[in-house]
């Protein structure tokens, strides 16, 4: 027997065109190394997109996906991520299983605990339980339940932060030891090479397909899935997917007037043709601020070069009279907001602070692109009526 495991596809997540492009190309090659490996069946540990409600051609091309692997007799059993969860229940991924192109892990929610239901393959049982945001499901994976041991594999996936892979890190997490036995723990949600046992079993993040950030491109600089061959033995199998190479630069910064020579100058030296170059400036500008850097024409001299893509990054070069605030990148944003929701919540007890963080996401909705108005305003309140139990209807 042998199936891939995937995971955090993030489809339709860069803002960058040519990026958006690679993420996708990343996850077709994923695809077609699956079909061409003969797997039996596919794994997607949850996130296969970046909101609940992906732009409409997005979703055109990952149909089309679909459709390939099921022409190919592939199976794909998946769940739901912070990303593509929704309070409601409804998203597109309810759509793909419905076009019979996926199987979503089913569970039943009870006072005395949540019974997740199985997905059979042949003698492979698979189960989960979906991801959802401000790592809300930690509290649910406590109560979930399976039923007793048989001979069958098991497969247990799971969108959420392990104890166990984060270290001493200060964040809301579960750990590995507290699930229930299975063969092999198929996890997404971690953007992180990991791998341990658990009572001699594997426990893998499936890692991003492509990386979803700045840091990440500098970190990992490729996407990557697992095909695990299962022989009496497991053999677990990485593949890296290597589209565009990336090139990073890191360059100290002290004179603003004279910092775009000095870049021009870096760059110079490297062969940059069809590469995503990552620019990081960091240092105390003694002359100048950032507004005297000629990004423009770094820029411009870098699509002369023919790279692919180009990012840049200056949230630690500061200006020598700036005070010393604690500086905070933007994508660290959303982390912020919940840690001051907390603080809040330490010196305000409520019996309705529960309500905060959810409705904070549920509000967070977008409104798609040629979406009509009420059909945006339907989904925001259907997903408030979850939270609040109201019946609030939309104008």
């Amino acid at each position: 027997m042998k199936f891939a495991h995937l995971g955090d596809c993030h489809l339709g997540g860069w803002r960058q065109p040519e990026l958006q492009e690679i993420n996708f190309q990343s996850f077709e090659k994923a695809i077609d190394q699956s079909i061409d490996e003969r797997v039996d069946f596919i794994l997607i540990a949850g996130d296969l997109f970046d909101s609940a409600y992906p732009p409409i051609e997005i979703l055109k091309r990952t149909f089309a996906v679909f459709r390939k692997i099921k022409d190919a007799g592939i199976r794909v059993f998946m769940i739901a991520g912070s990303h593509d969860y929704s309070v409601s229940g409804k998203t597109f991924l309810d759509v793909l299983e419905k076009g019979g192109f996926c199987e979503m892990c089913k569970y039943d929610e009870k006072p005395e605990g949540i019974y997740l239901q199985a997905s059979k393959y042949q003698n492979f049982e698979i189960y989960g339980y979906p991801g959802k945001k401000s790592g809300l499901e930690l509290e649910d994976l406590k109560r979930i339940i399976v039923p007793k041991d048989n001979s069958n594999f098991r497969i247990l996936m799971l969108h959420t932060t392990l104890t166990e892979a984060i270290g001493n890190l200060p964040i809301d997490s579960i750990s590995i030891k507290r699930m229930p036995k299975a063969d092999y723990y198929a996890l997404g949600h971690l953007h992180i090479n990991f791998e341990i046992k658990k009572d001699e079993k594997p426990v893998l993040y499936s890692g991003p397909i492509f990386p979803n950030s700045f840091q990440e491109l500098e970190d990992l600089c490729y996407g990557r899935f697992y095909i695990v061959r299962v022989e009496g033995f497991w053999e677990v199998k990485k593949h890296e997917l290597r589209i565009k190479e990336v090139k990073s630069f890191n360059i100290q910064i002290d004179n603003a007037l004279t910092a775009t020579e000095k870049i021009i100058s870096e760059l110079e030296r490297h062969d940059l043709k069809d590469k995503i170059v990552l620019m990081r400036l960091t240092g105390t500008l003694k002359q100048g601020t950032n507004a005297d850097i000629d990004y423009k024409r770094i820029t411009d001299y870098l699509k002369e070069r023919g790279i692919y893509s180009f990012l840049k990054n200056t949230n630690k070069l500061i200006s020598q009279d700036e005070e010393l605030n604690v500086k905070i990148p933007a994508s660290e944003m959303n982390k912020v907001e919940e840690i001051l929701v907390q603080e809040y919540l330490k010196d305000n007890p409520d019996k309705f602070n529960n309500l905060i963080v959810p409705l904070m996401h549920a509000l967070d909705l977008q409104k798609q692109e040629d979406e009509k108005t009420i059909i945006y305003e339907t989904r925001l309140f259907s997903d408030l009526n979850k939270i609040l139990g109201l019946d609030l209807k939309a104008n």
